[in-house]
């Protein structure tokens, strides 16, 4: 990758916008200028994308609407270079310089769609209270890096979409061990740097991740839920005691207090929205594996997998409403006041991943294509993770475009909603390659531009000259029998009528017959 010095800190925000846009057409190697102004497209849209095929009539995409089904179609995208080129670009961290990311899978519901292929039964919840649904679609799991503070930014890392024979947890791990991987090869997280957590919501095996990851320099925070059974450490043993030591210690039910020991940590936090914060930590409290589901082929001894488990109780949640605990379990033992305070923290910092779900499918159009293959999905999809990335990049550099009944706001507070509002005027003041910019309309059928991947796929206009039009065009028409109006007889024969093709009438001449 080129322009890798581009993306190193201390470099102006336009000019890493300029070199993002830059390598991104690069990663686009078939049907690059199409897949390029369908994102121009998106970004310059005056509010929110109902059909992706209006998007054409936008100036920014200066091909026909056959173009943008063409590059979805038959396109081809370098993930691995994207996530490349993502994994380079500056990083929000927090406090102490860690970075936070957060996995989650949001579904593109396609129950019409009885011809696309690889669809799975997808989660979705009802608009009534503890209903739920299982609708046919395309499940895609999301890694991004997460702010802190209160914040509608994430930043996208990596789009993978779960197929029917997959197993989530595999994919997430090999997803997750990927990113991080990235991360450490592009610099972003060095020896000696703090550890990078992760946080999942309950959907999640946690103990699972946990241990398939367990190599990499990463902190796993899941939600677990709140009627599950773990286990204590196992106590020590007593001198002379016969028998096989235990394994596990004594049960810990979530649901019943009197099962709990003493918590090891406690810490209490005044918070905004919540209240007092109240968490209680366990050290050393696993799990006990069985040799069934996805350990069922787990070689040898099944491990003892310890973490911390920490019960998370606000005073009350928005609006005055009640709130339940949480519990949370983490993958580090030995935890600290400050590592249980950042860990809750940070499981609370995922929601913001659910911002970044809404504004794509109701602002940008994720789910809006009917699209039949899933090839053509994985296009659409990896084209808003660039454009949900030149946002984020664009963010020093917007104005705030406020509608007259919106209030004032902050520049550092600036959703991407905002954001959007202006980036046709900050996409005309980034430079990249002038190739990128011919109008293809005024190229010719059969002629290759220079330096482009393949041929326009605009209005063209004919190399040869057009035949000269005829003002008069001689038809024959055969008739087998022709049935006088005025005697009634039959006659057999065959006449040419001779009509102008100008006021389409027939001309005196052409009555005469053969």
């Amino acid at each position: 990758m080129g322009n890798v010095a581009l993306f190193e800190a201390g470099v102006d925000a336009r000019t890493v916008l300029s070199g993002f846009r830059q390598e991104l057409h690069s990663c686009l190697t078939a049907r690059a200028d199409a897949l390029f102004e369908l994102t121009d497209g998106l970004l310059c849209a005056e509010g929110r994308v109902v059909s992706p095929v209006e998007v054409t009539l936008l100036p920014e995409h200066r091909r026909g609407h056959d173009a943008l089904y063409g590059g979805l179609n038959h396109g081809h995208i370098e993930v691995d270079r994207l996530r490349t080129l993502s994994a380079g670009l500056p990083m929000p961290r927090f406090a102490d310089g860690r970075l936070v990311l957060a996995v989650d899978v949001s579904a593109w519901l396609r129950s019409d769609a009885a011809c696309s292929p690889e669809r799975l039964f997808c989660h979705v919840y009802g608009r009534a209270r503890n209903a739920s649904q299982f609708i046919p679609g395309w499940p895609y799991s999301f890694v991004a890096v997460l702010e802190p503070g209160r914040s509608s930014w994430t930043a996208i890392l990596d789009v993978i979409r779960l197929g029917p024979s997959d197993d989530a947890t595999a994919v997430t791990a090999t997803q997750l061990r990927g990113v991080v991987e990235q991360l450490i090869t592009s610099g972003q997280h060095r020896p000696g740097d703090p550890d990078i957590v992760i946080v999942t919501d309950a959907g999640y095996d946690v103990t699972r991740l946990a241990w398939k990851l367990r190599d990499l320099p990463v902190e796993l925070v899941g939600r677990v839920r709140s009627d599950r059974v773990m286990r204590l450490p196992k106590p020590p043993r007593l001198p002379g005691a016969n028998g096989r030591p235990p394994k596990h210690g004594p049960e810990f039910h979530l649901a019943r207090p009197e099962t709990w020991t003493e918590p090891t940590v406690t810490t209490t936090t005044d918070t905004t929205n919540y209240g007092k914060a109240c968490a209680q930590a366990w050290d050393r409290i696993h799990p006990r594996l069985t040799h069934r589901a996805a350990w069922l082929e787990h070689p040898g001894a099944l491990p003892v997998i310890e973490g911390t488990l920490i019960r998370l109780e606000v005073e009350h949640l928005s609006k005055d409403r009640d709130a339940p605990p949480v519990w949370l379990w983490s993958s580090k033992p030995g935890a600290t006041a400050a590592d249980v305070d950042r860990w809750w923290q940070a499981f609370l910092r995922r929601f913001d991943l659910e911002h970044t779900f809404r504004f794509w499918k109701q602002t940008l159009g994720w789910t809006r294509p009917r699209l039949r293959s899933p090839e053509a999905a994985d296009r659409w999809t990896w084209l808003l993770v660039a454009a949900h990335t030149q946002l984020r990049l664009a963010r020093p550099l917007a104005v705030d475009l406020r509608r007259p009944w919106e209030p004032p706001t902050d520049h550092s507070t600036l959703t991407p909603a905002r954001v959007r509002r202006g980036f046709r005027n900050i996409r005309a003041t980034t430079v990249i390659a002038g190739r990128m910019f011919r109008n293809p309309r005024l190229t010719r059928e059969g002629v290759r531009r220079p330096g482009a991947a393949g041929f326009s796929h605009g209005r063209r206009r004919s190399s040869t000259r057009p035949r000269a039009r005829r003002s008069w065009v001689w038809a024959a028409i055969t008739i087998q029998v022709q049935r006088s109006a005025v005697s009634g007889v039959r006659i057999l024969g065959r006449f040419q009528p001779r009509v102008c093709s100008i006021n389409r009438n027939v001309c005196s001449r052409s009555n005469l017959r053969r």
